[in-house]
């Protein structure tokens, strides 16, 4: 029964400024991933099957969308003890400024989470694309009488100056730790992160950003011995690993930190492989999102490769290639999708809306016809006219326009944005 021991915090994340312009008007955990879910589906998901079923969701900024998702989303039986409970960031006597960094949000949070019965604190990011069992790592953090458990992950040399660097001694116990550490300090971290991982050159074990705490001692951290500390990474990690008992937990599993454009249309696009490297289709390792009542998928005369498309879609495209189609989109005839994340829309126009839009010259919600998209992230509920040419890649420079912000080469169109018949990019 060790799940019942244990509480789950998810950390909302601040501005989420390098995933601009999602982040304009959501937060990082709301942002739509895979055409249906949203992004903190994946740590709830996570911790329900692992099991654990008591979880503090701790917001700040742009958070009604996400409140409202895991509001209408995730609701426990009445004789169960489980929730999802939204900590929003107030302002109090005690606490009159908001969340100042990773553990400064706990910290503020803790009055409301010490109210629950529990031994261990497993904190987690709301931004990061893995599946991993929980309960394994608190077995290992109980049997081994550990303060603190790091989840690490092995990476290699491009990667590391991203993270926080560890070594370990043969107990797994992390005896030294270093935020971020330059190329040129490299050699002096390396790690014996087993045969297969060195084979693919991952030498350096990096902290994923997922903690387990031991009751007592994150009260202890947080409101004696660190309380002017911010952050976990930056402050109570390192000085913690001098005075107590923190384990390295090894994850050799897909893993991936969505801080950037990039990163999120790295990831969405790696779903549509044959094998992808997070796998939507495990009976075991289920993700979990807004049940929607959509009627199923409609396609005519296109041609689908290596795509997945989401419920609800109403598809006349030419050709939609390893591409992600979310919910309610609508894809004109004639038009090539190619290497495309089209978010979808939240609501189908009626007959009646789109002939006065049409008669107002508004393009229809989704993307019209004769329509080429390559290397491109359409937001929700865009409206893309007639003969629309958008390719992203390597000769566009990074902007921001008032309709679509370039990033790395990908172009993203704003939220609700509207594109008129012709617009070439």
């Amino acid at each position: 029964m060790l799940h019942k021991k244990v509480v789950a915090v998810i950390l909302g994340g601040g501005a989420g400024s390098r995933l601009y312009p999602l982040t304009a008007t959501r937060s990082k955990p709301a942002v739509p991933i895979a055409g249906k879910y949203r992004l903190v589906d994946i740590p709830i998901s996570n911790c329900i099957n692992s099991n654990i079923n008591r979880m503090f969701v701790l917001t700040q900024y742009n958070s009604a969308s996400l409140n409202k998702h895991i509001k209408n989303t995730y609701q426990f039986s009445g004789f169960s003890s489980g929730f999802v409970d939204i900590l929003a960031a107030e302002q109090t006597p005690d606490s009159p400024g908001w969340f100042q960094g990773t553990a400064d949000a706990v910290r503020q949070s803790l009055k409301h989470i010490d109210k629950n019965d529990f031994d261990y604190v497993l904190i987690l990011s709301g931004d990061q694309l893995y599946q991993m069992d929980f309960m394994e790592m608190i077995e290992k953090h109980e049997a081994s009488n550990a303060d603190i458990t790091l989840a690490t992950i092995p990476v290699g040399e491009r990667e590391a100056p991203e993270f926080g660097i560890l070594k370990s001694n043969e107990e797994h116990v992390i005896t030294s730790f270093i935020e971020k550490p330059s190329k040129d300090l490299l050699s002096d971290w390396t790690s014996d992160t087993g045969e297969e991982m060195q084979k693919q050159g991952r030498h350096y074990l990096a902290s994923m950003g997922i903690y387990i705490f031991s009751r007592k001692l994150l009260f202890q951290l947080l409101e004696e011995e660190k309380k002017s500390a911010t952050d976990f990474g930056k402050e109570i990690i390192p000085d913690a690993i001098e005075k107590y008992k923190v384990l390295s937990y090894q994850y050799d599993g897909y893993w991936t930190d969505i801080g950037n454009i990039y990163s999120f249309f790295e990831a969405n696009l790696s779903l549509t492989l044959d094998l992808p490297p997070f796998n939507l289709f495990d009976n075991k390792k289920m993700v979990y999102t807004r049940a929607r009542m959509l009627p199923p998928a409609k396609i005519s005369g296109s041609t689908l490769e290596q795509a997945i498309i989401a419920e609800g879609s109403i598809l006349k495209a030419q050709k939609i290639y390893n591409s992600v189609i979310g919910i309610r989109s609508r894809i004109g005839s004639g038009s090539t999708i190619e290497s495309c994340y089209i978010m979808g829309n939240d609501r189908y126009e009626t007959i009646e809306e789109i002939a006065e839009n049409f008669s107002k010259g508004i393009p229809a919600i989704g993307i019209g016809d004769h329509c080429h998209l390559k290397n491109v992230i359409v937001d929700k509920d865009c409206r893309i006219g007639n003969n629309v040419v958008i390719s992203g890649g390597e000769h566009v420079a990074d902007a921001d326009h008032e309709l679509l912000a370039i990033k790395d080469g990908i172009v993203v169109v704003k939220k609700n944005a509207v594109i008129h018949d012709g617009f070439r990019l």
